[in-house]
């Protein structure tokens, strides 16, 4: 962690030049640190350049879904188009020398965002700058301070349902080059997290949608925080503040089902208006984190010239039903891998090659899924249930309706409906669920992951450990 943290000393400065195109205009970059977060302009800078490293192969330019997808069950990996990416994931093989390199990266945005909430105070009244310009900005770091350590914690933690007391990760509040912060336990990082997004939510215009991006779904909105506060208290099991959450965003207006006519083309726009996304991370190739030949597009793609190494499982493919539109986004190359199929939900925008795509991290149907979960658990929504959330996304997505969703039907719509958005792991892990691989290529040690097994937490990378020994490592690694 002090390896980190030393790193995230100058993470705003470095964040300022790696967000090229991102704005129609270019941030500021000949200024120190000092000088960048002394002004206002300079901390919304900053703020911009802290969503640029979202995009990275280890986050959700790739890995962080890729690994996840991989591990669930969703996952295959052809033994003919196999170039060794995601065998650590695709076999369960994690260590503590191979394992995600989330914590890196996370931690870099977590140091970039308190850099600028750090220096906010006194800016506003200042060249025509308001308070609600300062609040703006201030919610956006809050969401991105968030979002990384949500992720964080239910990669190397236990999950809040399964053992809050169980060790979770640091949640930093304020950068420190020489600090060494312990792990909190999952029920304090979660804490944080909802503390986090309220006063976000609490702080942000209701209309802010940053001006000069390229995409205004993948900035922060308010909505954008409330969906993900509808998420974390999914999570944590808080069912009535995860509904309310939900059909608070779904009430809104703003967003619209895909029809099923639209939905295979909805993953290829560049810049969304309407429709599902509520948040996403843009693709861009000028960004200086784009993974390039390593990105999302490229590792789940039929074409021969790809990596390929993510395909889909016939476990999961086999689930649709018959005229269901979900189960028509798998591609396969007769030429390549005749009885392999990936899928097309990273298509590329049709922007050259390497190509890129979107990885969308809110939207509207995770929304009615949350709700038709938390409702199955109890909670209490006027003119909303189970059975009507449900089917109002299959009647989207043309497939035969439910007379009466169990839970167990709940998390298996979750499934067909974000498969390869990254969701199956982490819903498995929360509901103590297990892992069953009938169609699977690799080490049979661990075809089949059991609810006790260790790897529900995974390893923290021993460098983190090596230059901070207030961490401690999971169990059995």
């Amino acid at each position: 962690m002090k390896k980190i943290l030393i790193l995230s000393f100058v993470a705003t400065t470095l964040l300022l030049t790696s967000c090229k195109d991102f704005l129609t205009e270019e941030p500021i970059m000949q200024q120190s640190t000092e000088l960048s977060l002394a002004k206002y302009d300079g901390l919304d800078n900053a703020t911009v350049g802290a969503y640029a490293p979202l995009v990275s192969i280890n986050w959700y330019g790739a890995s962080f879904v890729l690994d996840a997808e991989m591990r669930s069950g969703n996952g295959y990996r052809d033994v003919d188009k196999n170039s060794g990416r995601y065998t650590v994931a695709y076999d369960l093989n994690y260590t503590s020398n191979a394992t995600p390199a989330l914590w890196g990266t996370a931690y870099y945005v977590i140091s970039a965002a308190n850099n600028v909430i750090d220096n906010l105070d006194g800016k506003a009244g200042i060249g025509g700058v308001t308070q609600q310009d300062i609040d703006n900005l201030h919610a956006e770091c809050l969401f991105l301070r968030a979002l990384a350590h949500f992720d964080l914690v239910r990669t190397y933690g236990k999950q809040y349902t399964v053992d809050k007391t169980a060790l979770g990760v640091p949640y930093v509040l304020h950068t420190d080059a020489v600090g060494q912060p312990e792990r909190d336990n999952v029920e304090t990082v979660y804490n944080n997290i909802v503390a986090d997004l309220s006063t976000a939510e609490g702080l942000i215009a209701a209309d802010y949608s940053r001006e000069g991006v390229a995409d205004a779904k993948s900035v922060v909105s308010k909505l954008a925080i409330q969906a993900l506060l509808s998420r974390v208290y999914l999570y944590m099991g808080e069912w009535q503040k995860a509904a309310n959450y939900a059909t608070t965003v779904i009430n809104s207006g703003e967003f619209s089902l895909w029809a099923a006519d639209k939905y295979a083309a909805a993953y290829k726009e560049d810049a969304p208006e309407g429709g599902e996304v509520i948040f996403e991370v843009y693709g861009l190739k000028s960004n200086t984190y784009d993974g390039y030949w390593d990105a999302i597009t490229w590792e789940t793609s039929a074409d021969k010239d790809g990596y390929s190494d993510c395909a889909a499982s016939k476990d999961l493919i086999s689930l649709y039903a018959d005229g269901d539109v979900r189960g028509k986004m798998f591609l396969n190359n007769p030429e390549m891998a005749p009885d392999t199929y990936w899928t097309t939900k990273y298509a590329g925008k049709d922007k050259g090659r390497p190509d890129v795509s979107n990885t969308i991290v809110l939207r509207l149907s995770e929304m009615y899924l949350n709700r038709a979960e938390a409702l199955a658990h109890g909670a209490a929504i006027s003119g909303a249930s189970t059975l009507s959330d449900i089917n109002t996304i299959r009647e989207k997505r043309d497939a035969e309706l439910y007379d009466n969703p169990s839970s167990v039907d709940v998390l298996l719509e979750r499934r067909l409906e974000l498969a390869w958005e990254g969701h199956f792991w982490y819903d498995l892990a929360r509901t103590k669920g297990s892992v069953t691989r009938t169609d699977y290529s690799g080490s049979e040690t661990n075809r089949n992951v059991p609810a006790d097994s260790k790897y529900w937490a995974l390893p923290i990378n021993v460098r983190e450990l090596d230059v901070n020994p207030n961490l401690v490592q999971n169990p059995g690694y």
